[in-house]
């Protein structure tokens, strides 16, 4: 998840094991929700609607971290198959600098590109200019690619702290963390990452996984299946929180 495309040693999935596990309680209590937002903007708001209007529809969004990787592009095959929109948060160093095809086609078909970092550090352990380093390589590494640089970006672990918000906001992204996570960095078991989804899946929710294990894009098309057949509707991320849009610095969490 740090360097490589898949990474393996129990040691490590141990390691990620324990951080995300504590990031689920998050490193803020100041998050806003995305239906808390869309639920009080004004008639004068401007974020786009997506498939639905998710003030009436039951949405819930699917986001990829720590990508692109070299099964992203059949990621997206079955993303477009099964018609929906997805939100990717690229590492910059080792991914988007390596598959920028993939970055531009991800763009093209209407998912929402964010930022993961350069090089995947612990925001919270440095000090301002090497977060700002770390966020605006990458926006950078994504705009000379697709023209546009990313307005959403998520903290490595889900790790951030009012430093972490206020350079976010300075580089204008909004800060995004989940509410449903598989943990598939510690299984290649496919039926049980897409479990561990529909079991914590929820209206107005925001779905983590990586793209770029070994289980996880074989899970996507169940997830996507089942959870349609629960009545749920796919959206990007800044469409779930639509007509509101994203806030630069803030936090969101469902």
């Amino acid at each position: 998840m740090f360097l490589k495309t898949k990474p393996t040693g129990a040691g490590l999935a141990a390691a990620l094991v324990t951080a995300l596990t504590l990031t689920l309680t998050g490193c803020s209590s100041d998050t806003t929700a995305p239906a808390d937002v869309r639920a009080d903007a004004g008639s004068d708001a401007k974020g786009a609607f997506g498939p639905v209007d998710c003030r009436k529809a039951k949405c819930i969004a699917l986001t990829f971290d720590a990508g692109p990787g070299e099964d992203t592009p059949h990621l997206l095959d079955v993303l477009k198959e099964k018609k929906v929109h997805a939100t990717f948060f690229l590492l910059g160093k080792n991914h988007v600098k390596k598959y920028p095809e993939t970055v531009r086609r991800l763009a093209a078909e209407g998912h929402e590109v964010g930022n993961h970092t350069w090089t995947h550090k612990i925001l919270t352990d440095h000090e301002p200019a090497e977060i700002r380093t770390e966020l605006e390589r990458t926006q950078n590494a994504i705009a000379r690619i697709t023209g546009k640089k990313p307005r959403l970006m998520r903290p490595p672990q889900g790790r951030t702290d009012d430093t972490v918000s206020e350079v976010s906001k300075e580089l204008g992204l909004a800060q995004v963390l989940w509410s449903a996570t598989a943990k598939d960095y510690s299984t290649t078991d496919s039926k049980l990452i897409e479990k561990r989804i529909l079991d914590q899946a929820g209206k107005d929710g925001i779905i983590l996984l990586h793209d770029i294990y070994e289980g996880t894009v074989p899970a996507v098309p169940g997830i996507i299946d089942a959870l349609k057949k629960q009545g749920y509707t796919f959206v990007t991320v800044p469409q779930l929180m639509a007509p509101a849009e994203p806030v630069p610095g803030t936090i969101y969490r469902p």
